[in-house]
């Protein structure tokens, strides 16, 4: 007894039975979504942010530029780094926008980071695993290595001359999710 697979061939169907786009059909699609992205205000990108517990981190008027403190935060086992950059950052607050919070665990299989940031190129890494580096001053994106995502920002509050953590900008190696703490 014989049994008869068919195979669908995408360059042989039926117009009627395209599977999947054509190269005009993709073409069109994609100019169309760029012109509605290059609308104002259509496309405002928001951050994927988790909020957790507000924590006291530091103290602005304790922070010296290119002195970097740590703190844990959203979990005890999260290591994180404050640090005054002298210059604005990306998602930088206090008055010159300078100041910037990211988690010491490279984003590419989790090497630590601890006690490898580089004040003269506002940089962290490299990691000890596969040698990437961050730059703290634009988001924490990757500047060289194997990672492909930028570190996890902590997103920071002031009050007074009290800064807080209140919530965290992407995923922290190791850890399921960004819910709740």
């Amino acid at each position: 007894m014989t049994q008869t697979i068919q195979i669908h061939d995408h360059a042989h169907a039926e117009d009627g039975d395209r599977l999947c786009m054509s190269r005009r059909q993709f073409l069109l699609s994609g100019g169309a979504l760029v012109t509605l992205a290059a609308l104002p205000g259509f496309a405002q990108a928001q951050a994927i942010q988790a909020g957790f517990k507000r924590q006291k981190i530091a103290k602005l008027s304790a922070l010296k530029v290119g002195e970097p403190v740590t703190f844990n935060y959203p979990f005890a086992d999260v290591r994180n780094l404050l640090v005054k950059l002298g210059t604005p950052g990306g998602g930088g607050i206090g008055a010159d926008k300078d100041i910037v919070a990211f988690n010491q665990q490279c984003t590419h299989m989790g090497g630590p980071l601890d006690g490898t940031y580089k004040p003269k190129y506002q940089a962290l890494g490299p990691c000890p695993l596969h040698l990437t580096t961050f730059d703290l001053s634009r988001h924490g994106m990757v500047i060289s290595g194997h990672a492909t995502e930028s570190l996890p920002q902590i997103v920071l509050e002031v009050k007074g001359d009290d800064i807080y953590a209140t919530g965290v900008m992407g995923l922290v190696y190791g850890h399921a999710s960004i819910g709740k703490a």
